[in-house]
């Protein structure tokens, strides 16, 4: 087997056998196939997919790449995933809820694709801290703490960190049996019982429509639960930013609001009704209405905050963060609102330009080896069905530049659409997936 007779099979439509993508994985992971091979693989998938017995093949392959991690707690390890969204920072909220009430969260999550932020990136705006977490060293943390999110080690799905990387700057994120084996690939190397995925939908998610992000949700559960993993999926709105910021500082601040003002918000509804399925599927709950409750306690008393801020300071963060989290987040030296070019009703918000424009700013990456600037983004940013009068601020610009900061703004009133008339709020849970 070689890496060109594979792409020319894929090129030919032809769905390579399960030892053919094992040892185009194993390439991956060891260097035996080369960038240019592995961007010509990912645009023959995304330009003729795999089908569902290629698109299982895969995923294992790419977990099998490297480590499959063990566990010995007294209790269920779950975890949670999303495919991606502006404003979306559910897992720094859900991660230590699920922890506070007895599970163990090993989240193992990715850096920014596309115009979507990344978990990793967003921890790590908090000074200190690291995501690169060694095995024995997650396991001491877990202990200590019940959740930790940490990126992939060089031995986690090896081959998932090579093509995702590639994936994010030749145009080829967009791709069903992509998405899933990257992110089953390494969700299933962390050996969780009990998975939930967050699926997003609308302007700011990868899927546009409802019958996309079904399909996507269909095809994540059913990869997943054959692989033995027992796996179901919300399908959520992104028709706006979950989170009235975006940016890695920025989103971090909204966070700690959630977490130690009992705020209520959708950030927070949205890690309930995801929590209370995991908790059902992990046997911990008897119905999702009753784990949904569980997690919205313990935000709304303080004791999800306990845990994020136990969870930071064994990463490395600072330990006193949740008692004065605002004075360790970077700040950017350009501040810039975006006024309102008329008077009328928040109709429509293009997340997808809204995150490109953040990434432009410097807040995610164009090529591989960009360096985020973790405090620029936006801000204050506007909701669906928002009453704007002319010269109010639709956003405000965190900018390193004066520049960049009037690019940004620019984007910012192209993104958002102003109307006469009140839209229909959108739901913000559409529907469950179940096994």
């Amino acid at each position: 087997m070689d890496a060109r007779s594979i792409i020319a099979k894929l090129r030919r439509s032809q769905v390579p056998t399960g030892e053919e993508l094992n040892w185009f994985a194993q390439g991956l992971a060891d260097g035996g196939v080369s960038d240019a091979q592995a961007g010509a693989f990912a645009m023959a998938v995304c330009m003729g997919g795999l089908g569902a017995r290629g698109r299982a093949d895969l995923t294992v392959a790419m977990r099998d790449s490297g480590d499959v991690l063990t566990w010995d707690f007294d209790g269920p390890v779950i975890d949670k995933h999303s495919t991606g969204g502006v404003g979306d920072c559910v897992s720094l909220v859900l991660a230590p809820a699920l922890a506070e009430l007895g599970a163990y969260v090993p989240m193992i999550s990715g850096r920014g694709l596309g115009h979507t932020g990344g978990t990793l990136d967003k921890l790590e705006a908090i000074p200190g801290v690291s995501t690169q977490i060694g095995q024995n060293r997650l396991t001491q943390i877990l202990r200590e703490t019940g959740a930790a999110i940490v990126g992939a080690t060089g031995q986690i799905a090896p081959a998932d960190k090579r093509l995702y990387a590639i994936r994010d700057v030749t145009a080829t994120v967009e791709s069903l049996d992509l998405i899933t084996a990257s992110i089953l690939s390494k969700k299933l190397a962390a050996s969780p019982e009990a998975l939930v995925l967050d699926v997003k939908v609308g302007s700011g998610a990868f899927m546009k429509t409802l019958e996309d992000a079904r399909k996507l949700a269909k095809a994540l559960t059913e990869t997943a639960n054959a692989a033995g993993c027992r796996t179901s999926a919300v399908i959520t709105d992104m028709h706006q930013p979950l989170a009235p910021a975006l940016g890695n500082a920025l989103e971090v601040a909204e966070v700690m609001n959630v977490l130690t003002h009992a705020h209520y918000a959708p950030l927070t509804e949205i890690s309930a009704e995801l929590g209370g399925v995991l908790l059902v599927d992990a046997g911990m709950y008897a119905t999702a209405d009753e784990g949904r409750d569980k997690v919205a306690e313990v935000i709304r008393d303080g004791r999800a905050a306990e845990r994020f801020g136990r969870m930071m300071a064994a990463v490395g963060g600072p330990l006193q963060f949740i008692d004065d989290w605002s004075r360790y987040l970077p700040e950017a030296s350009v501040i810039l609102e975006v006024p309102a070019p008329a008077s009328g009703y928040v109709t429509a918000i293009d997340g997808e330009a809204l995150g490109l424009a953040v990434v432009s700013l410097g807040g995610g990456r164009q090529v591989e080896d960009d360096v985020i600037d973790p405090a620029v983004g936006l801000s204050g940013i506007v909701r669906l069905g928002d009453k704007v009068d002319k010269g109010m601020p639709l956003a405000v610009v965190h900018a390193a530049r004066e520049d960049a900061a009037r690019r940004a703004a620019e984007a910012v009133r192209k993104a958002v659409t102003i109307g006469p008339d009140t839209p229909r709020e959108p739901t913000l849970v559409h529907e469950r997936i179940t096994p």
